[in-house]
């Protein structure tokens, strides 16, 4: 289908609606992670029926994609990354984005929203009842363990971001600091940096199966990219208590939503 006609398909009212949800989706996504459920599910509601799972995974790689580079940036500028995390986290998030593109056909939609409510949930219990963590940065391991726990965390989280999506940053943030020890803000900057290998990696796969809605996407990631770029400056001003903060809001709101419409699949 031509892109123009791809476009066309859309009213006017939808095309600003998602325009805002990319905005949010790029603020929230800049402070704690988590912008594609807000964003996914608006194009899953936008985008006609005939229009395929890749088409809206991709479209929503697209967008995401932008403005993550965008906050990604603008966090190294102030907090430089660690190499002996973000090498192998970026690597293994990579492949494991790649693998879990090409799984994404295998799991039926109406799985999607209790998987991703099942791990918010068990995510947001835990930061809750342990209200220190992550405000003090106290890295824990070293060397060899540091580096294959890094690995680690990119690798499994790449397959779930590759196969899903939502709550990728999120899920990348409390990793880091349940297990390597790192503080909210610092594990932030490492979490984009890996996100945003595994949006590219993604992205490339649903490319070159044609399955990306290039202009709704472009349009999309410029609102992403001033969301992410508002919501990076104002976590690196206010520190991680804020940023713990976002993140528990973030997450029992997005659960409730899942929770919602996982009850609307089984009425």
């Amino acid at each position: 289908m031509p892109l123009l006609d791809q476009l066309l398909q859309l009213s006017v009212l939808t095309l600003v609606l998602l325009i805002g949800a990319a905005f949010v989706a790029g603020w929230v996504d800049a402070v704690v992670g988590g912008g594609g459920l807000i964003q996914l599910p608006a194009l899953l509601t936008a985008l006609p029926a005939d229009a395929s799972t890749g088409a809206v995974l991709g479209t929503n790689k697209l967008a995401a994609a932008a403005g993550t580079a965008v906050s990604s940036g603008t966090y190294v500028r102030r907090i430089m990354p660690v190499a002996a995390t973000v090498v192998p986290l970026v690597v293994c998030a990579l492949l494991g984005s790649t693998v879990g593109a090409g799984l994404a056909g295998l799991i039926p939609r109406p799985w999607l929203s209790p998987i991703v409510l099942l791990a918010l949930l068990a995510v947001g219990t835990y930061t809750l009842l342990r209200p220190s963590m992550g405000i003090e940065h106290a890295p824990r391991h070293r060397g060899r363990a540091h580096l294959l726990r890094s690995g680690g965390i990119g690798g499994v989280i790449g397959v779930y971001d590759g196969i899903l999506g939502p709550g990728t940053g999120s899920f990348f943030i409390i990793a880091m600091v349940a297990v390597l020890g790192y503080g909210f803000l610092e594990a932030s900057v490492h979490a984009k940096l890996a996100n945003l290998t595994t949006n590219l990696g993604a992205l490339l796969v649903f490319g070159m199966q044609g399955e990306v809605w290039w202009i709704l996407g472009a349009v999309m990631a410029l609102a992403n990219v001033l969301g992410g770029y508002l919501g990076a400056r104002l976590a690196l001003k206010l520190g991680s208590r804020f940023v713990r903060g976002v993140f528990l809001g973030v997450t029992g709101a997005l659960a409730l939503r899942l929770a919602i419409d996982s009850v609307a699949l089984l009425t």
